[in-house]
């Protein structure tokens, strides 16, 4: 009685009646498996970035490296606050009338949810817009996109994703208990109120349009590069442009892949009101495939690499025993090579050999 009467414990009555049971034993081992992978993963790719921001510090892609850093950053911290809270409840046997008398561990648990799943993807379209606007407006770029804009952006995003995240309670809803009792999130059973409504279908909203403003950049990015590599043949530079479209549009199809289903249901949710017909087990299976973004969006940065595509290139062409593409974009160290390029043709002892090579030639 006492606690059907506390507001902190509004959440609980759902945990009476539920038809989606979930394995202890099974659940823990997987959470504890992608919580661990998720963690080196995540590791390993910042290492990588890191190593590659400090030798490679041109503008162009510095700003790229500084956003792919944050958003790796981003999925390292979802994947150990939000894969230690549901260990955690997990091995407490999923009692939360013991463990979360105030609805304090559930609102965190909520919050956290919001934030690191809206954030990663706010990042990804943020790197989509960089790119585009470093591809079609590259002056612009050089000019405005400094390391300290980007920081910039970097906190205005997290700040806003916080501000979505802190929205429920600000208004003093407290984020519910679902019915698998193994995640927090909005109320997604039996909506009726417009509030409720509206908090998931800004979430869901807000994660579409990420997405669809990442495929929209990355399309206009994309033709752009067909377009110079056609037209011109100095594709000295171009590399690492190539390199981070290719980074992109790995990201962006992990994204779709991942989010879409658990974006698409929430918005459902949302829309149908209590004549949803979305079950318990289809909205665990759809936050289970947004777990998975987390845990493959550092493998972009870890495999998706200029020096890894040529090796995979290399072996690729041993298989085949043919040339399929010429990969000279890929065999320039992008801006650092270019600028040696230029400075042994301007070297005066340069010119004088290229001078004396026909004299030499006819002398023979």
């Amino acid at each position: 009685m006492n606690s059907s009467k506390s507001p902190g414990l509004a959440g609980f009555g759902i945990l009476k009646n539920t038809t989606c049971h979930t394995e202890k034993k099974i659940s823990v081992f997987f959470s504890i498996i992608f919580m661990t992978v998720g963690i080196l993963s995540n590791s390993l790719a910042i290492a990588i970035l890191l190593k590659a921001y400090q030798r490679f510090r041109q503008k162009s892609k510095a700003s790229f490296l500084l956003l792919a850093s944050g958003l790796v950053v981003t999925d390292l911290f979802g994947h150990l606050i939000n894969g230690a809270i549901a260990v955690f409840v997990y091995a407490s046997d999923k009692d939360w009338i013991r463990f979360n008398q105030s609805n304090i561990l559930c609102s965190v648990f909520g919050i956290c949810m919001v934030f690191f799943g809206l954030c990663p993807l706010f990042l990804g379209s943020v790197m989509a817009v960089e790119r585009c606007i470093g591809v079609t407006k590259p002056i612009f770029h050089s000019t405005k996109m400094t390391s300290k804009h980007v920081k910039m952006m970097l906190t205005m995003v997290c700040l806003f994703a916080v501000l979505i995240a802190l929205l429920p309670i600000l208004r003093f809803r407290a984020y519910q208990i679902q019915a698998s009792r193994t995640w927090c999130f909005y109320k997604t059973e039996h909506v009726e109120d417009w509030e409720d409504r509206f908090y998931l279908l800004l979430f869901s909203c807000l994660g579409l349009l990420a997405l669809a403003i990442s495929f929209l950049c990355n399309a206009v990015t994309g033709i752009t590069l067909l377009r110079v590599k056609f037209k011109s043949q100095q594709r000295q530079g171009r590399s690492h442009h190539f390199e981070m479209i290719i980074q992109l549009l790995a990201i962006m199809c992990v994204s779709c892949i991942c989010w879409s289903p658990f974006l698409v249901t929430m918005a459902s949710i949302g829309i149908n009101d209590s004549h949803s017909k979305e079950t318990c087990e289809t909205i665990l299976f759809a936050l289970r495939m947004a777990t998975w973004n987390q845990i493959l969006d550092p493998w972009v940065y870890i495999l998706l690499r200029k020096a890894v595509l040529k090796n995979l290139y290399k072996i690729t062409r041993g298989c085949c025993g043919v040339h399929i593409v010429n990969l000279h974009m890929w065999e320039l160290s992008s801006i650092k090579n270019s600028l040696k390029v230029a400075a042994i043709s301007e070297s005066p002892v340069s010119s004088k050999q290229i001078n004396l090579q026909p004299f030499s030639s006819t002398g023979q």
